[in-house]
């Protein structure tokens, strides 16, 4: 049966008069008897018992009429919905972020996206760098935002801004006076680490490794709000994006910008090569794309 077929089959079971169900659905009689002749051999039998005098249904048309009508209405929402959803009237987007894009930049891009497609719902997975590539691998999200992952993990990559990481010492240390501390300086007091398999204790390791150095690690956390909050306590220091720089200033640390080396590394948009984006997370796509990010 097609959607045509069945629209004619209600047209004349409601009117049981086939000039005026064509005249409803804007076809000549014969093209509706010939659509209504070509249901009921698709089926097997007749649908109505026709005289020159009245059209009425048969015993198996009674027992269409309720489906026909389920049917349609059925279609009718799907195609309604569809519709809705390419003109972002509704919808959903599932998208991963690291924490310190999560917590920081993203709240107010979601705003804007909410300003403007209020109908759209959005579901925010704030978990570490490898969870958001692992996550949008395989298929669970459509969106990550991540630092720059490795070549041959099989994303595309969409780079927004180049993030700087930064010293956090408690807030009343000498250190805190600094205007700029070294990796030695910092590195003589205790750390406090993101757990392995965090990208950025990796990444630490392997340029402190080039310099001939290691972290006196003294404490790990998974959370960087939880870090924060140690630095502030007194119990160490600790390295962090620059984008935290307000949350640590919250959470009783204070951030010194460091140097020899500088460290950077881009952050941006991971997506599957193959897959082509819905319409509601191309939006989300296109509104982190061209908000303004922080300078390095």
């Amino acid at each position: 049966m097609t959607v045509k077929q069945l629209r004619a089959f209600l047209a004349v079971a409601q009117t049981l008069n086939f000039a005026q169900a064509g005249e409803r659905l804007f076809l000549s009689q014969s093209a509706l008897s010939l659509t209504i002749k070509g249901l009921e051999d698709d089926l097997g039998g007749r649908l109505f018992s026709r005289t020159t005098r009245q059209v009425r249904l048969t015993p198996e048309g009674e027992a269409l009429l309720p489906l026909a009508r389920r049917l349609l209405v059925e279609w009718d929402n799907t195609e309604d919905e569809l519709r809705q959803r390419f003109t972002l009237q509704r919808g959903r987007v599932v998208l991963a972020a690291m924490p310190s894009f999560a917590g920081n930049l993203l709240p107010p891009l979601l705003g804007e996206f909410r300003a403007r497609h209020p109908g759209i719902n959005v579901t925010i997975n704030d978990v570490i760098n490898e969870q958001v590539i692992d996550l949008v691998r395989e298929g669970h999200v459509e969106l990550g935002i991540t630092f720059e992952p490795t070549a041959d993990c099989g994303l595309a990559f969409t780079p927004l801004y180049r993030d700087r990481f930064v010293a956090v010492v408690p807030g009343g240390s000498l250190l805190a006076q600094l205007e700029a501390l070294s990796w030695r300086q910092l590195l003589e007091q205790p750390f406090i680490a993101l757990q392995r398999p965090s990208a950025l204790r990796l990444m630490l390791e392997q340029q402190l490794r080039q310099l001939g150095l290691t972290l006196p690690v003294a404490f790990e956390s998974h959370q960087l709000a939880t870090i924060g909050r140690m630095v502030g306590c007194g119990l160490g220091v600790s390295v962090v994006p620059a984008l935290c720089i307000k949350q640590m200033h919250e959470l009783g640390a204070h951030c010194v910008r460091l140097q020899e080396p500088v460290m950077e590394r881009s952050v941006g948009m991971v997506t599957r090569a193959d897959h082509e984006l819905s319409v509601a997370a191309q939006a989300l796509y296109d509104i982190l794309l061209n908000s303004p990010m922080p300078a390095p």
